[in-house]
């Protein structure tokens, strides 16, 4: 049984549904995916227009106003420059071809892996928000969190610093490593807050909320294996683009098989630096 009857557009769509549901750093409230338009394949990029800040000046009655300012571009380009694919195949032998949801669940983990590499990439741009919002620091990050309740503080504090940024309330998020959801779960603060927000774990890592925060979970969160570099923010400040470009259902030349490949081109920057910060934090 070959593939000759598989709808591309249906698997096409199916995968992208599976990646989705994959994502913790690249999921829609977390990053934006607001300049995907049309990418096409590697080196492609997507210009993202950016007004510079208005002069706001004082008004004297009578008196002639200045002559208006020039408005200036600080646009960005984000470069779809990351491309990933997958090839996988099913013997015949196994006839399992012939069971549609064993090629789901292959087109699944294939999603599953695409969202992990992207993931990863997303965690490390931590480098690229503003320095200057941080809670500690690579060099003397916060020792600690054994500590009853520092584990909120330094979540609060890490709010603190977006707040200096003026960066909107509704719609911050935090992403911690599952030590440190440990940490919050022996804390009031953190267990009793919103009944539904806080009981049992929720789809794409979201495990409740708490100092002002959507609080998710991933074991993507950078790390050189003693810090790890804990991102908070607003889906402002990354962009995504993401899309597979390829994919194709085929009889190897040299196995009893039907196989699948698929390719994915995306790109992600941190695009506002200051509506970001960092927590850098030691395991206890």
């Amino acid at each position: 049984m070959s593939l000759d009857n598989l709808i591309p557009e249906i698997w096409h769509a199916r995968l992208l549904s599976n990646l989705n549901k994959a994502f913790v750093f690249g999921q829609a409230g977390v990053v934006n995916r607001d300049y995907e338009g049309d990418i096409s394949g590697v080196g492609d990029s997507v210009r993202i227009n950016n007004i510079g800040r208005i002069t706001v000046r004082n008004y004297v009655k009578n008196t002639d106003i200045v002559t208006p300012d020039d408005l200036q571009d600080a646009g960005q380009v984000l470069l779809i420059d990351q491309q990933k694919y997958f090839n996988f195949q099913v013997d015949d032998i196994d006839k399992v071809q012939q069971k549609p949801k064993v090629m789901d669940e292959a087109m699944s983990e294939a999603g599953t892996a695409l969202a992990d590499v992207t993931d990863q990439y997303i965690a490390s741009l931590y480098t690229d928000i503003d320095a200057g919002n941080a809670v500690a620091s690579a060099g003397a990050p916060k020792t600690d969190l054994a500590t009853a309740g520092k584990a909120y503080e330094h979540l609060v504090d890490l709010g603190v610093e977006l707040d200096e940024a003026n960066v909107p309330m509704d719609g911050r998020w935090v992403i911690v490593p599952p030590w440190y959801e440990g940490a919050l779960q022996k804390d009031d603060r953190f267990v009793s807050f919103g009944t539904g927000a806080n009981i049992g774990n929720l789809q794409n890592g979201i495990i409740g909320a708490a100092a002002g925060f959507s609080i998710l979970k991933s074991n993507n969160v950078s790390t050189n294996g003693t810090t790890w570099r804990i991102m908070g923010g607003h889906r402002m400040a990354i962009t995504l683009a993401v899309q597979i470009t390829e994919l194709e259902g085929y009889r190897p030349e040299k196995r009893f098989g039907d196989a699948m490949k698929g390719l994915e081109v995306w790109g992600a920057k941190v695009v506002r630096s200051n509506a970001a910060a960092v927590l850098y934090a030691n395991r206890p």
